[in-house]
C-alpha cells in the first residue's frame, strides 16, 4: 500500500522494514495483551535512525527533525496517559508510540495527529462494538497496539499520498 500510494522514495524502505515488526507486534498484543520490549525498543531506535539516512537521499519527502520530534511527542503523550491511567495504557503502548510517532512525524504534524487520532477512533469503535454485543463492559481491557498500528498505517498512507510532488 505504501509503495502504491507514495511511490519509490527512500522512506519506503523504512516502511517496508518496519512492516513485519508491526504485524508481529499487533499479533502478539492481540493474543497476549503485551507489546514486548525485544521488539518495541529496537524499533524505537531504528525508525528515527533509518529515517535520518533516508533524509540524506534524493527524493525523500519528509523531515527528519519532525520525525524525531514526533517520536518524542507521541511517546511522551502515551507515557503521560500511562501515568494517568496505568490500567488503561501500558508502558508497551508508550514504547510503541515512539517509532510510530517518528514514522508519522516524518510527514508532518497533521499526519502525526491524524494517525494517532485514527488509532483512538478504531480502538473506540472496537470497544463500543464489543459492548453492544455484550462481550465487554466499560472496565474490560482491550489490547490497544493493533489499533495504534492500524491508525499509524492510515496516517502513513495519507502522508505518502499528500507528499506527492
Amino acid at each position: 500500500l505504501a509503495a502504491a500510494t507514495g511511490g519509490p522514495r527512500p522512506e519506503l524502505a523504512v516502511w517496508l522494514l518496519g512492516a513485519p515488526f508491526a504485524v508481529v507486534l499487533a499479533g502478539v498484543d492481540a493474543r497476549v495483551g503485551r507489546l514486548p520490549d525485544v521488539l518495541t525498543l529496537p524499533l524505537a531506535a531504528a525508525v528515527p535512525l533509518l529515517l535520518g539516512l533516508a533524509a540524506l537521499l534524493p527524493y525523500a519527502m519528509g523531515s527528519w527533525l519532525h520525525s524525531v520530534l514526533g517520536a518524542l511527542v507521541l511517546g511522551g503523550a502515551y507515557r503521560a496517559l500511562h501515568e494517568i491511567n496505568r490500567d488503561g495504557f501500558g508502558l508497551g503502548d508508550a514504547k510503541l508510540a515512539m517509532p510510530l510517532g517518528a514514522a508519522l512525524g516524518w510527514y508532518g504534524w497533521d499526519v502525526l495527529f491524524f494517525g494517532a487520532f485514527a488509532g483512538f477512533l478504531l480502538g473506540s469503535a472496537y470497544g463500543i462494538g464489543l459492548m453492544v454485543l455484550r462481550r465487554a463492559d466499560r472496565s474490560s481491557a482491550i489490547p490497544f497496539g493493533p489499533f495504534m498500528l492500524a491508525g499509524g498505517l492510515l496516517g502513513l498512507l495519507l502522508g505518502a499520498f499528500t507528499a506527492l510532488p
